[in-house]
């Protein structure tokens, strides 16, 4: 089984966490180029679930200023895709949590898409994130690739994205979905309000098939609890990286530790 799914079907999670997904999300090969297998294996060591390594890319237009100024840190040290996936090529020797690429398509098309999903088998990633990758473009031309290859394909929903189009995403979905707590770019908010409260509200009462995991504006201990409320989970990612750029990779325990 996908170690997606098997995370998510979890009935014994460790102590204290009462089943709720803790996944980070930081862009590989910041804050130094080789930092990337060490940042995996101490998340792991620290009890984070599930992580979210980002493709650097020149242009990324959902990413607020954080996320891009680490990504293009990380293209100027010198990271690519096929580095990337040489640096990831015995990360399956050391960690056991599921892991997954998160980027854009462009990235995937130039380095072939058959070619790409089948590397990631080869190393032992368990999912995509590509969030310009259109519904509609997977299903008919590349899921089954994705299968092939034993990929889980994850799309991302809004407070904006219709109850129509949110069945559609659950119907393709085999793992999670990923819940965007807000319109704007990642990590621009502190807190939810009750515009974020009412959404996750909403989306709970659906009853979808596949859990939601929540990102964009979780930050500390309150906004994963109230981001986990009603969904499986939350994802990290602008909070982690200024904790990186601010520490270097040796205290990650200590902000694993902040958050829950």
């Amino acid at each position: 089984m996908n170690r997606i799914k098997q995370k998510l079907q979890e009935d014994n999670p460790p102590a204290g966490r009462a089943g709720k997904i803790l996944s980070i999300y930081f862009s590989a090969g910041y804050p130094k180029l080789n930092d990337t297998v060490k940042i995996i294996q101490d998340l792991e060591k620290n009890g984070v679930d599930l992580i979210e390594i980002g493709l650097p890319f020149s242009d990324p237009l959902a990413d607020g200023p954080t996320i891009q100024e680490s990504s293009t840190a990380a293209l100027k040290n010198g990271m690519n895709t096929a580095l990337l996936f040489e640096q990831l090529k015995d990360i399956r020797k050391s960690v056991s949590i599921p892991l997954i690429l998160m980027g854009y398509f462009n990235p995937v098309l130039q380095y072939g898409v058959e070619e790409f999903c089948a590397k990631c088998e080869e190393i032992g990633i368990d999912g995509l994130i590509l969030p310009d990758l259109p519904l509609d473009v997977y299903t008919e031309e590349y899921e089954p690739i994705f299968k092939k290859h034993g990929l889980i394909n994850v799309f991302l929903i809004t407070p904006q994205t219709s109850e129509q189009r949110i069945k559609a995403i659950d119907d393709a979905s085999e793992g999670f979905i990923y819940m965007v707590s807000s319109a704007s770019t990642t990590g621009a908010k502190q807190g939810f309000g009750p515009e974020q409260s009412d959404y996750f509200e909403r989306i709970a009462k659906m009853g979808l098939k596949n859990p939601q995991i929540v990102g964009f504006g979780i930050s500390n201990a309150e906004t994963f609890q109230q981001a986990t409320k009603k969904a499986k989970g939350a994802i990290i990612g602008s909070a982690f990286i200024k904790h990186l750029t601010a520490n270097g990779v040796d205290n990650i325990g200590d902000f694993v530790k902040q958050i829950r």
